[in-house]
């Protein structure tokens, strides 16, 4: 009966192995094709500069003072360090060998030239959505810069991540080559916004939450999460107590996407990178699309129930309300009202009153920095904190600010604080 049992697991682990090994490698290294040896039409090297903009692919292919697209730029895990590829027209080093075939597959289902797995560093999970035409103009743009010889650096992960067996797995559980279809019960530029926002602009890399492996229950959820290693919130842009806008105007958030501002919020933190390095460069039809599809999300309501949060001790607030009007109240205002087009109001503001707290900590320790744009050139920025302010300190003003003003949110922890602090010095 014990053999039996035995050989029955057995077959099952194999049969299981099987099926990992044909989902990630069946046929994955037959691809044949040359390089093309024409250079590509001025129209074609337009069109995918700009698509690269709207992936905002230099920012991660680009080591901080290095040639642009060569690589090298570490990307921090809880896995390990990957290191972005060269992926200028280098034929040693980058991707001067590959075919267009090669480039598509590597971006509909995360393969190497060669055939091996990359990681999910490299958000294959929503550009696999991209068409074949806008891969084709995005491989004809990266051919068309100038090549630079530098060496991939080797990825710095821990066992076993660092093998294609677990990288198999993961990709058997959370990854499925994909296509956009377009929705024909909706208007095209609808459509236009959807293909933007879950494909090349994989906005859900930030705003969907992961398990401990990594993996994302859906990629489009756009239901927010904690970015890896960061320490940064992205907000839900469905909730209406977090980063949704199904109320607000369309043409509010383009502002906020092409300047970084608007009358109804400011980014900061990574979305301030975005908006730096891409958004700010949309075509106006496209940010039209983009807030089309993104007002459109159904409205969920957010996880606080103002009825169920603590309130603070008296002497955290008494602390907290006296550094506020020492530090924070010639910017802010003695009501929390801000100045408008300069300084953010934090009386009714949504993200004060966000259930996590990372970013507002973030904010206070190490500053609050909008993206200096075309349309906002000279944006106010708040300067850091953490020199001067201890972890209680912290503590006691962000409580004041979410208890003050009609705004009615749970206390920030010293703890909360003092976790954030450390973490941002390893």
């Amino acid at each position: 009966m014990i053999r039996r049992v035995l050989w029955s697991l057995l077959a099952l682990v194999l049969a299981l192995v099987a099926f990992v090994w044909m989902f990630n490698f069946w046929g994955g290294t037959g691809l044949h094709g040359k390089a093309p040896s024409a250079p590509p039409a001025r129209e074609q090297v337009a069109r995918g500069a700009y698509l690269a903009r709207v992936g905002n692919c230099m920012l991660c292919h680009t080591e901080r003072g290095g040639a642009a697209y060569a690589g090298a730029r570490p990307i921090e895990t809880p896995f390990g360090t990957v290191y972005a590829s060269n992926i200028t027209p280098d034929a040693e080093t980058g991707i001067g060998a590959w075919s267009a075939a090669h480039f598509r597959r590597a971006l509909h289902e995360g393969r190497s030239r060669d055939g091996h797995l990359l990681y999910p560093a490299f958000p294959y999970t929503h550009t696999t959505r991209i068409t074949g035409a806008d891969a084709d103009a995005l491989f004809d743009y990266l051919r068309s810069l100038p090549p630079v010889n530098k060496p991939n650096r080797p990825h710095r992960l821990r066992w076993p991540y660092n093998t294609q067996a677990a990288l198999a797995v993961w990709r058997t559980l959370y990854f499925r080559p994909d296509r956009y279809e377009e929705d024909a019960a909706r208007t095209p530029e609808w459509n236009r916004g959807a293909y933007l926002v879950q494909g090349l602009g994989h906005c859900g890399a930030c705003h969907t939450a992961r398990n401990a492996l990594g993996g994302m229950r859906d990629v489009m959820d756009l239901s927010g999460g904690l970015i890896p290693m960061q320490n940064w919130y992205a907000p839900s842009l469905a909730a209406t107590g977090e980063a949704g806008v199904a109320d607000w105007k369309v043409e509010e958030i383009q502002q906020l996407l092409a300047a970084g501002v608007s009358p109804r919020g400011t980014v900061l933190g990574p979305m301030a990178e975005v908006v730096l390095h891409s958004t700010q460069y949309l075509e106006p039809a496209d940010l039209r699309a983009i807030a089309v599809y993104l007002k459109s999300l159904p409205p969920v309501p957010g996880d606080s129930d103002p009825r169920e949060v603590p309130r603070a001790a008296a002497n955290v607030l008494d602390r907290g309300g006296k550094i506020y009007g020492d530090r924070c109240a010639a910017c802010h205002g003695e009501q929390g009202q801000g100045v408008r087009g300069a300084y953010p109001p934090l009386a009714g503001n949504r993200a004060v009153t966000l259930p996590v707290t990372s970013n507002l900590v973030q904010i206070v320790l190490h500053g609050g920095f909008p993206p200096a744009t075309r349309a906002h050139p000279r944006p106010f920025g708040m300067p850091p904190f953490a020199p001067v302010l201890s972890d209680a300190d912290v503590a006691a003003v962000l409580t004041y600010i979410r208890s003050s003003w009609n705004n009615n949110a749970a206390p920030v922890t010293e703890l909360a604080v003092s976790q954030q602090r450390s973490s941002r010095r390893e």
